[in-house]
């Protein structure tokens, strides 16, 4: 199982979650929303091979964090993977986009010095901005864009521009959601849950709840659950060989 986004240290509990996913033998890569809290979760999941650690700054926070870019820089040499970055032109978030955009481009400018990273690339009403910036930036690594719900031009653009696309039960529950799926080249797609934002039937998506997503997309693909986990494997593994050189294995 992959949870390819996962808010681990925002669990009450991220230690529990923690030792569960282990013993599960999942693959989960817990993002992070500053780069303080980066350095926290990497404390938590000391010693567990399969949890890796994405250093992130969220455009949601960029506003009042702005000034850890100096630390994110600090730290990016010890982060294969970087995440939660990007841009997010809702509403109340739309007067911050020249700022949110000047650290996405500083962020990227720093992935391509350090020779690439893989990045979990958050961009709601804001797809094609992201992909204008991502373009201009093309050593700086593979994006996966997260819950991507741009337009359907915007997802050809995306996948042209090499973008891989991890996709939940929030994307794959609803019509919109499976045809953008069903657009994405399967051969990049990764599971996640976004938990815990993201709620199931009883609470809080959990990453154990994967296998929810696997089932949506056996159903689009019309692959029984264990060839479509076959097939999930076989991505994070074609993804990780791409920067193996930066540690991300």
């Amino acid at each position: 199982m992959i949870d390819f986004h996962c808010h681990l240290d925002l669990y009450p509990d991220p230690v529990s979650i923690t030792r569960r996913v282990d013993a599960e033998g999942m693959y989960l890569l817990a993002v992070t929303t500053t780069p303080r809290a980066w350095q926290g979760t990497c404390s938590v999941v000391a010693g567990v091979r399969r949890i890796k650690v994405a250093l992130g700054l969220h455009p949601e926070l960029v506003a009042e964090r702005h000034s850890e870019i100096s630390l994110f820089r600090e730290l990016l040499d010890d982060a294969s993977y970087v995440g939660e970055i990007g841009l997010d032109g809702s509403a109340k978030l739309k007067s911050t986009l020249p700022l949110q955009r000047r650290v996405l481009e500083d962020i990227l400018v720093a992935c391509a010095q350090k020779g690439g990273r893989i990045m979990s690339v958050h961009s709601r009403n804001a797809a094609s901005d992201v992909l204008d910036v991502l373009g201009d930036s093309l050593r700086a690594g593979t994006p996966v864009l997260h819950w991507f719900s741009g337009t359907l031009k915007e997802l050809e653009r995306a996948v042209e521009c090499g973008c891989w696309f991890s996709v939940g039960m929030a994307m794959l529950t609803g019509q919109k959601g499976q045809k953008f799926v069903a657009a994405m080249p399967r051969e990049r797609i990764l599971t996640e849950t976004d938990g815990p934002f993201v709620r199931g039937k009883s609470g809080p998506m959990m990453p154990w709840d994967v296998p929810e997503a696997e089932s949506a997309l056996g159903r689009l693909w019309n692959e029984s659950p264990e060839a479509v986990r076959s097939i999930l494997l076989g991505n994070l593994r074609q993804l990780v060989s791409r920067h193996s050189h930066n540690g991300a294995a």
